[in-house]
């Protein structure tokens, strides 16, 4: 695929550049609780305005369902990415009417517009081709050049990720390559071992890459509200924890699946159990084979925090996507720090895969340096290293 630098050679200045970026951050009303995201599309902003270009940058945030919602509007995120840019955002009031049109035929070079929201109109996300491309065509009438810098996008078939860039010519930002980079070193030629933490909630969000990762891996450590699944399928009581029945008799096959494969699949030992899922309740440590009937686990336990240390301190590589409890309840956040301060301590290439596990770095106060990567975009890393193809970068490279 083409790149931005290939994009600078042949000259942008005076050009209209629209960029896509992930600029999907976390908000807590109109306060930012991680801006990883703006700060990850930044230096190919800079630039691109540095060398003149005039640039219209289009996102989203959250799940509106094709209308104006104002819990989700990018007014939050303009002024944030204004400080990082440490210049003037415009910004405007709609997608790709009259605000947006007005606002983007003032640019100047080196200025910046970003657009409200693109999920405020049904064509970015319609499954209709003819309703997106719509949409793609009022959105590159914008512009003279693309540019996709929203790897946390990348594998949505949306108009602003596919459809803009049949219509212009089209380029990959400093974010996507390296990004892409860095998956393929985990998919071409792991170093090993080879170790992969998986958390978050569901063991079925994760199935395709528990199963594409059995070929890949040499360890394989399950936390979050996913071990539960897996600590049933060996026979243990889960209490009220959140368990997905129907994928009990998956867990027991992946789980003779990984022993015939010689893979290392380590559950967790101990878990920290709680008599309500809220900050304020009552914490208590108990081996996975002592939940009480009327308790859930919300944190991996301290024996099991241990344990998966030990198995990532002479790995070669990590890849961690999900964290190891419900870590935004400081009670409940040990499991999770205790992960990633393992991975900040080894000489591993660690990989964090975006979404909660990115958040919950920041969050803890973790040195982000302490990682080789931490990516922005959680589903489209493990659509990648499923091995699917993604449309943003099928396009990019077309």
């Amino acid at each position: 695929m083409k790149t931005i630098d290939a994009l600078l050679s042949e000259g942008v200045g005076g050009r209209r550049v629209l960029v896509r970026a992930d600029l999907n951050v976390p908000l807590d009303g109109t306060r930012i609780t991680d801006d990883g995201r703006i700060r990850g599309v930044v230096p190919t902003l800079k630039r691109l305005r540095d060398a003149g270009a005039r640039l219209v940058v289009c996102a989203h945030l959250g799940r509106p369902k094709g209308a104006p919602e104002a819990r989700f509007s990018l007014a939050p995120v303009a002024k944030r990415l204004a400080e990082l840019l440490e210049s003037d955002v415009a910004f405007a009031s709609d997608t790709v009417g009259d605000s947006a049109r007005s606002l983007v035929e003032e640019l100047d070079g080196g200025g910046v517009v970003l657009l409200e929201n693109l999920r405020f109109n049904e064509g970015e996300t319609s499954k209709d081709d003819a309703v997106r491309a719509a949409f793609a065509a009022k959105l590159a009438a914008f512009a003279d050049v693309y540019v996709d810098d929203a790897f946390g996008a990348v594998h949505r078939r949306h108009a602003s990720v596919y459809d803009v860039a049949t219509l212009l010519p089209h380029y990959a930002g400093y974010l996507v390559t390296t990004e892409v980079t860095v998956l393929k070193r985990l998919t071409e030629d792991p170093q090993r071992p080879y170790a992969v933490v998986l958390g978050g909630a569901k063991v079925s969000d994760k199935l395709a890459v528990i199963e594409s990762l059995l070929d890949k891996v040499d360890r394989l450590l399950i936390g979050g509200g996913m071990m539960f699944t897996f600590l049933a399928a060996q026979g243990h009581p889960t209490g009220t924890s959140l368990l997905e029945a129907d994928q009990i008799d998956t867990c027991r096959r992946l789980l003779a699946e990984a022993a015939e494969r010689g893979v290392r699949l380590v559950l967790p030992v101990d878990t920290v159990t709680a008599d309500r899922f809220a900050a304020d309740a009552t914490a208590e440590t108990v081996d996975v084979d002592a939940i009480a009937s009327d308790r859930m686990g919300l944190d991996i336990g301290p024996k099991t925090a241990a344990l998966f240390a030990s198995e990532l301190a002479d790995a070669a590589m990590v890849f961690w996507n999900g964290p190891m409890g419900v870590f935004e309840f400081p009670a409940f956040a040990s499991g999770t720090e205790t992960v990633a301060r393992a991975l900040v301590e080894s000489s591993a290439f660690s990989v964090v895969g975006g979404g909660d596990s990115a958040a919950a770095v920041r969050t803890l106060g973790l040195d982000v340096d302490g990682f080789s990567h931490i990516s922005t975009g959680g589903g489209a890393s493990l659509e990648y290293l499923e091995g699917k193809t993604l449309p943003g970068l099928s396009i990019l490279e077309s």
